[in-house]
């Protein structure tokens, strides 16, 4: 996977109002899937799609206790996505070059 795809992966997360809706919930800490359904009201085949984005993004890290699944921001995760804005954002060496 090249760098840009990986970055695309991070966006794609980032670009859905359900995925801002649930890392918003998840900013306060652990949720269960059962309190993400209510607050989005959802079904849970939709907030699997949702989580399986998150998770492979890597904003989101995903772990099962007893029947339902939990969810928290990946501390982790969230740095490279500040990160990544940086670098992005950044001016280019060529352009630092003409200066």
């Amino acid at each position: 996977m090249t760098t840009y795809q990986k970055n695309a992966k991070i966006f794609k997360a980032f670009c859905d109002p359900n995925r801002l809706l649930i890392i918003d919930q998840l900013r306060d800490g652990e949720q269960c899937a059962a309190a993400l359904l209510e607050v989005l009201q959802i079904g849970q085949p939709t907030l699997s799609h949702h989580m399986k984005i998150l998770v492979e993004a890597g904003v989101v890290r995903a772990w099962k206790e007893g029947k339902w699944m939990h969810y928290a921001l990946d501390g982790e995760g969230v740095t490279q996505v500040h990160l990544l804005l940086d670098e992005i954002t950044a001016p280019s060496r060529a352009a630092s070059r003409q200066d």
